[in-house]
């Protein structure tokens, strides 16, 4: 067909829109291509500056690994192949950017919170083990900050950590429980300021009113979201909370903790970017560790493992302990129920609790609640029972999943 000028294809052919031609095609698609490269390019080195920063911020302790290394004849072996055991250490160091105003920085430090960590090989639960600091036990002789040696000695359990560091405190669990120590994390207050504000803050439940010039609380009764200042004041305060006694203070970080978990499995902070890198940053960047946590690859592995364990199979409880005969103010195992949770431990087996007594919590110092077995017919003393069908001892503590007041 011919348009009246004779031209081929009409008038579309003559003069209406004409398709570009080939080569501004292929220079467009090659500007395309060139952005998308350049994207990746910049998606690329962002990420592996941000990768370098959070792998950059994990303090390597070295020095705890050389002195393990040095005894490690004397260290227990492990039992259960798969299984780990972490170390969680609260040191109340006033070094560092934002300890200070904590009190004066005399060059030392003690544990404020020592927690046992036990991670079975199946990764379908967890099993946090408070230590109280005020534990009198054995403390072996650890290595000084200035190179000197302490002797061994029978003391408060928080002495290991002013005394010899990570090193000391980690010794003094194994010769107490019989457990090989895997890992260790120790943090001061700063960083746990802000991994607590990373998450938005923590949900607690409060049975009554706190007003605390002490612990810098001042709080009604009920549900209430705590940050940075005042979780700190929640978990650390002592003689100005409650009944003044490290039992009710331990249930305290107990409940705190059980609700951080919870906080950080759901999807607000693993699935929302905004939160997950303000967490991570301010978790790396707050953290000491042996060198085998001591990057953010190994991190991960760990965090992936337990990140899917139901929060009502993440258990709490403090070890079987009672005032201290010639001191009241200070604890001692109570036997053979610490031997028993110690076995399980050791042995990777499911440690079961259940939730204190109500008035518990509100007893000045009384002990604490031992394991319970079945007491075969006709046993009033409530002795365990050895026979291979004897129920697994149950000792009294929560879980993750427990929204109790305290």
């Amino acid at each position: 067909m011919t348009d009246s000028a004779g031209i081929p294809g009409g008038t579309d052919a003559a003069g209406g829109e004409r398709r570009p031609p080939r080569n501004r095609r292929r220079r467009l698609l090659r500007w395309i291509g060139l952005g998308l490269a350049l994207l990746v390019l910049v998606g690329t080195a962002a990420g592996w500056w941000l990768y370098n920063k959070l792998d950059g911020n994990i303090t390597e302790d070295t020095s705890a690994a050389a002195e393990l290394a040095r005894y490690e004849r004397e260290r227990p072996a492990h039992l259960a192949t798969g299984a780990q055991n972490i170390l969680l250490i609260g040191s109340d160091s006033r070094s560092g950017r934002g300890n200070a105003g904590y009190g004066e920085d005399k060059g030392t430090q003690r544990s404020d919170t020592t927690i046992l960590l036990h991670l079975p090989q199946d990764r379908r639960s967890a099993t946090a083990v408070s230590i109280p600091r005020d534990l009198m036990t054995q403390i072996p002789s650890c290595l000084r900050p200035d190179g000197s040696r302490t002797g061994a000695s029978f003391a408060q359990f928080n002495w290991a950590f002013e005394w010899g560091g990570a090193a000391c405190t980690i010794r003094t669990v194994e010769k107490l429980t019989g457990i090989r120590i895997d890992h260790h994390m120790v943090i001061d207050f700063s960083g746990f300021k802000r991994m607590v504000d990373a998450v938005g803050g923590v949900e607690v439940c409060l049975a009554k009113p706190i007003d605390d010039v002490q612990a810098k609380l001042r709080l009604p009764a009920g549900l209430q979201t705590l940050r940075g200042e005042q979780a700190l004041g929640f978990v650390r305060a002592r003689h100005s909370l409650g009944n003044g006694s490290d039992t009710e203070r331990m249930g305290r970080q107990q409940q705190f903790l059980g609700s951080l978990v919870k906080k950080v499995q759901s999807n607000g902070v693993l699935l929302n970017p905004t939160r997950l890198y303000p967490l991570l940053d301010a978790a790396t960047s707050s953290l000491t560790t042996d060198p085998g946590l001591a990057s953010l690859r190994n991190m991960y592995e760990l965090v992936r493992g337990v990140r899917d364990i139901p929060t009502d199979r993440v258990t709490f409880l403090t070890v079987p302990r009672r005032p201290y005969a010639p001191n009241p103010n200070r604890d001692e195992l109570v036997e053979p129920d610490a031997t028993r949770l110690f076995r399980q431990l050791r042995e990777d087996e499911q440690v079961t609790v259940t939730p204190p007594e109500p008035s518990a919590s509100s007893a000045a110092r009384t002990p604490a609640p031992t394991a319970t077995d079945a007491v075969p017919e006709g046993n009033s003393t409530g002795e365990a029972t050895t026979t291979p069908s004897a129920p697994i001892p149950t000792f009294t503590g929560t879980t993750a999943e427990n929204a109790e007041c305290r």
